[in-house]
């Protein structure tokens, strides 16, 4: 096999600054919702307290998630000989060896893409995350999806279509793995 040219995909600080916004107006209105839960004659003040918690806490996490993106200076995605080097969202799976990928599935959930790498050795890639908090989204992830292991373009200074075609050619000059879209 030749060798390959490192190919490094930068995280897009435009597409996380506008998700990071679109984040905080939910905190916002989340703290509203708090701050003054008898505002809606149609919805129980309790529900309304509860869904104005549920929104700064899911959503402040997201915001915090993405401000430490910000102001990461690392690549997003790189992609050599050995594998993919995956550092695209706040669930990082470093690197993943070409040799224990099997088959690579596109899922669409709620018209979000994710690439999804079935991987031989899951739990190895879940022991090695570096935050409990890591840890517990790539076991959801794998007891939902098969696989521990999923990348979006949506920090990606590249749109998903372009990276899945350029994972799957360099997938196919790497290694044999089938590649599905779900």
């Amino acid at each position: 096999m030749a060798q390959m040219e490192q190919i490094e995909i930068q995280l897009s600080k435009k597409k996380m600054f506008l998700t990071f916004l679109g984040a905080m107006v939910f905190v916002g209105l989340g703290l509203f919702m708090l701050i003054n839960p008898s505002m809606s004659t149609k919805y129980n003040s309790t529900f309304v307290a509860i869904v104005g918690l549920f929104s700064v806490l899911f959503f402040g996490l997201a915001a915090i998630i993405i401000f430490r993106k910000l102001l990461d200076k690392k690549a997003g995605l790189i992609i050599n000989q050995q594998g993919i080097i995956d550092n695209s969202s706040g669930v990082v799976a470093g690197l993943i060896l070409w040799e224990d990928i099997e088959e690579v599935m596109v899922l669409n959930v709620s018209g979000q893409k994710f690439l999804m790498f079935i991987v031989k050795n899951p739990q190895e890639y879940i022991d090695k995350a570096t935050s409990l908090f890591q840890r517990k989204m790539m076991k959801l992830n794998y007891r939902m999806y098969g696989s521990p292991i999923s990348i979006s373009a949506n920090a990606l200074q590249m749109n998903f279509d372009n990276l899945h075609k350029l994972l799957v050619e360099k997938m196919k000059e790497c290694h044999n793995i089938k590649i599905y879209r779900l």
